[in-house]
């Protein structure tokens, strides 16, 4: 059973992430943490955005805030999102890292650390190579490793970027990827 579920995407990723929101039951067992860039000046309607389509209830964490299943976890904009033993959130406003704050590297790293096997991180369409580095970690770490079929996706270099470097054990569609979160509810309910 997974402990958590971590989810880097940039360009084209929004539609994608809104239909896997929307095809969890309302009680998934598992936390859901999102690595999206967006637009740092831009504070507020991605979680509204997100919150319309998804089943489970959308948000961003606060620095210290406790990791709890049933709930999709936003990484705030212009903030790096870590995760920390303990199973807590940090923030932080260190540099940019590929470009990006926050970085999908930075989350996937710690998230990864604090995981290990119980973790499965998945990179979606994007427009740099933010998210290679840390889904290898994953892998190196034990955990499952997806990425959206690039030939699906709208910008597929963060994809193919991680295909580069990483031994991706799944090279999946949205549909895929819903069926991979719905095997997850059922083998809860087990």
């Amino acid at each position: 059973m997974y402990k958590a579920i971590i989810i880097g995407g940039s360009a084209g990723s929004f539609q994608v992430v809104a239909r896997i929101l929307n095809a969890l039951n309302s009680d998934f067992p598992v936390p859901v943490l999102l690595i999206l860039h967006r637009l740092k000046h831009v504070r507020s309607g991605f979680v509204e955005a997100l919150s319309i389509k998804s089943s489970i209830p959308v948000r961003e964490p606060d620095d210290k805030d406790y990791i709890r299943p049933g709930f999709a976890w936003l990484a705030p904009s212009n903030y790096h999102l870590f995760v920390e033993l303990g199973n807590r959130f940090a923030l932080s406003t260190e540099p940019q890292v590929n470009h990006s704050r926050p970085s999908i590297d930075l989350s996937f790293f710690s998230a990864a650390k604090a995981y290990r096997q119980d973790l499965a991180g998945i990179i979606l369409s994007g427009a740099n190579r933010d998210g290679a580095g840390g889904l290898k970690m994953v892998g190196d770490m034990g955990g499952t490793t997806i990425v959206q079929d690039p030939n699906e996706c709208q910008v597929p270099v963060m994809p193919l970027e991680s295909m580069k470097i990483t031994k991706v054990q799944h090279v999946y569609n949205t549909e895929q990827i819903i069926r991979f979160f719905k095997k997850i509810q059922g083998n809860a309910q087990i």
